[in-house]
C-alpha cells in the first residue's frame, strides 16, 4: 500500500510541477509578447492582464499538488531521510526552492494587478499608454507603471527558473530509490570515513570490481 501512495504522489506531484513550470514558461514567453501585435499599449496591457488571471487557478492548482504530494512523499520517504546521506538535504532544497518559487508567483500576480490598475487609471485621465508589450516599458510610459513592469519581469524570470529546479530536485530524489543509490547512500551515512578512503564508483561497485557486501566483510 505504501508504494501505490508512493506512486500516486509522485504522479500528481509531476504534473503539478508541468503545469507550474510549463504555464508560466507559456505565459511569459507567449501571453506577454502577444500583445505587441495589438495597436494601443492598454490593450496589450488588458489582454495579458486577462489571459494571466484566467490561468491562475490552474497555476496554484498546480502549485498546490506538488507542495501537497511533496510533503506525502516526505511522509513516505521518511527513513530514507534519516538512513541515507544526501537525500534529507536535497528534499530540504527542494522545499525552500518551492516555497521560494510560490512566493514569487504570488509576487508576479501582485505587480501584474498593479500594472493593469496604474495602467488603467492613466488612461482615464487621457494619458497615452506606451508599451511594448505587457511587462517592458516603451520610451514614455509612465514611470510608476514601468517600475511595476520591471518588477513583474524579473518575477517572471524567476517562477520557471525555481520551478525548474523543483522539477530537478525531484528527479534527484526519484533516483535515490535506486538500490545502488540507496545502499551508497546508506553507507556514506554510517561509513563516511571508509567510503572515501575506498572510492565508489556510479554503478554502487567498488573501484576494483568490489561489490559493497564483499567489501565490508
Amino acid at each position: 500500500m505504501e508504494s501505490d501512495n508512493h506512486a500516486v504522489a509522485q504522479a500528481v506531484h509531476d504534473v503539478g510541477s508541468a503545469l507550474w513550470f510549463g504555464g508560466t514558461v507559456m505565459g511569459v514567453t507567449g501571453v506577454n509578447k502577444s500583445g505587441s501585435d495589438l495597436e494601443q499599449g492598454i490593450d496589450r496591457i488588458r489582454v495579458a492582464e486577462s489571459a494571466w488571471s484566467r490561468f491562475s487557478p490552474m497555476q496554484w492548482a498546480g502549485i498546490g499538488a506538488t507542495m501537497l504530494a511533496g510533503m506525502q512523499l516526505t511522509r513516505v520517504g521518511a527513513g530514507r531521510l534519516a538512513m541515507q546521506r544526501g537525500f534529507g538535504s536535497v528534499g530540504a532544497l527542494k522545499a525552500g526552492i518551492t516555497v521560494l518559487g510560490a512566493a514569487a508567483t504570488a509576487y508576479s500576480a501582485y505587480c501584474g494587478s498593479r500594472i493593469g490598475q496604474l495602467a488603467e487609471q492613466a488612461y482615464d485621465r487621457g494619458n497615452d499608454i506606451d508599451v511594448r508589450d505587457a511587462t517592458v516599458p516603451g520610451p514614455t510610459t509612465p514611470p510608476q507603471i514601468a517600475k511595476w513592469q520591471r518588477r513583474q519581469r524579473i518575477a517572471q524570470v524567476a517562477v520557471p527558473i525555481l520551478a525548474g529546479a523543483n522539477i530537478v530536485c525531484g528527479s534527484y530524489l526519484v533516483q535515490s530509490y535506486r538500490p545502488a543509490a540507496t545502499a551508497k547512500g546508506v553507507l556514506r551515512r554510517f561509513l563516511p570515513d571508509r567510503m572515501t578512503g575506498a572510492g565508489w564508483t556510479g554503478s554502487g561497485m567498488m573501484r576494483g570490481g568490489m561489490m559493497p557486501g564483499r567489501w565490508m566483510r
